[in-house]
């Protein structure tokens, strides 16, 4: 069931799934801010969600309603599709290294469960739009772009991906079985459109950072070289460091999904790539220094092999999606790491005595 922190009412309001996790959360801050009611659909298994539901039902006592449920359940996804103008779809398995171990929980959260909402959507009366969350991971590994590196990074020997990125003109090629569940999902979502009529939007993500993230080994690495930086723990990273992600700040993400619904009919039925672009690049290695100069102190780092289907390169061309709404990143790589930096130590962690040595690895970036 729903339970509201406001007046039980009938009027409508904007779905978010997966609305207790990082993204979601600061989705629903800003749409709660703006005075618009916002049905939050989590089943709040992952570490730290809790945390940032509490945060968000403090600050807003009025508009916003939980319905603690999980995706994967048809009719509690029903129930939540039936009076909501538009819906965003966070809710996820979202760790490659997760999907190898239980590739049937992969399968049934990211395949099954977008397809019962797409499912929800179709049969509804008012059939409301989504925007759906989806994976760089989609494009494979990019080997074939000719990898070459420096001392700090990789990039590819082509100087137009260089210069550009990776755009939506890429072939699909779906790795691990996260990449798979996830690509599943983003077809769907894009064949509903074509086939169904309904307004979908897919964003294939790069890697995304700032505040509400509690970044883990597996997902998050961003906040989580922060945080174990913060805990005076040392770095593992898999493979040599020299991987290079576009970083895009959570907020700079949150404007191009509400500018996505803005322009929904305009765009229905594409797909996104979607990140900081050629300008917001960082390597492991790199943000490791960059880490070093805002706390003061380099965190340790340490090596171990590489994980299955990371890319050595991956870097967002959102031109097409520039062209249509006019978006482009406000907030650049160094700003934002200091801003998540900061935000971590106000309200996230409690740096570990000098005397600890337990260890933690921290996977290759999402």
């Amino acid at each position: 069931m729903i339970a509201k922190s406001a007046s039980d009412n009938e009027d409508k309001y904007t779905l978010v799934t997966g609305g207790a996790g990082f993204v979601g959360v600061n989705l629903a801050n800003r749409l709660l801010t703006q005075g618009k009611k916002v049905l939050l659909f989590d089943n709040l298994s992952r570490a730290g969600v809790k945390n940032n539901l509490s945060w968000l039902q403090e600050k807003h006592k009025q508009h916003l309603q939980v319905m603690i449920a999980d995706i994967r359940d048809r009719a509690a996804v029903a129930e939540a599709v039936n009076k909501a103008d538009g819906i965003f779809h966070f809710a996820a398995q979202v760790a490659v290294t997760s999907s190898l171990i239980d590739p049937f929980y992969d399968f049934e959260v990211n395949a099954q469960g977008t397809l019962n909402l797409l499912e929800a959507i179709r049969n509804s009366v008012h059939q409301p739009p989504v925007i759906f969350s989806s994976t760089n991971k989609v494009y494979g590994d990019l080997d074939d772009l000719g990898i070459v590196m420096n001392g700090t990074r990789y990039y590819p020997e082509n100087i137009f991906f260089r210069q550009h990125g990776i755009s939506e003109k890429r072939s699909l090629d779906f790795h691990s079985p996260y990449g798979c569940t996830k690509g599943v999902a983003d077809q769907y979502m894009l064949d509903y459109a074509r086939t169904f009529g309904l307004k979908t939007v897919v964003f294939r993500m790069s890697c995304i950072y700032g505040p509400h993230q509690f970044g883990t080994e597996d997902q998050g690495w961003v906040a989580h070289f922060l945080i174990q930086a913060l805990k005076n723990k040392p770095i593992t990273l898999y493979g040599d460091g020299k991987q290079v992600r576009d970083i895009l700040f959570v907020e700079d993400l949150v404007t191009a999904y509400l500018l996505a619904m803005k322009n929904i009919h305009k765009i229905s039925g594409n797909a996104f790539n979607m990140g900081g672009g050629v300008s917001n690049t960082i390597s492991l290695l790199e943000l490791c220094d960059m880490i070093g100069e805002i706390a003061g102190k380099k965190p340790e780092v340490q090596f171990d092999s590489w994980r299955p289907s990371d890319q050595k390169y991956y870097v967002s061309d959102f031109s097409k999606f520039n062209a249509v709404t006019g978006w482009k990143p406000q907030v650049g790589t160094h700003e934002g790491v200091e801003r998540l930096y900061n935000w971590l130590q106000e309200n996230a962690i409690i740096p570990a005595k000098k005397n600890e040595s337990k260890k933690q690895k921290v996977g290759s970036p999402a």
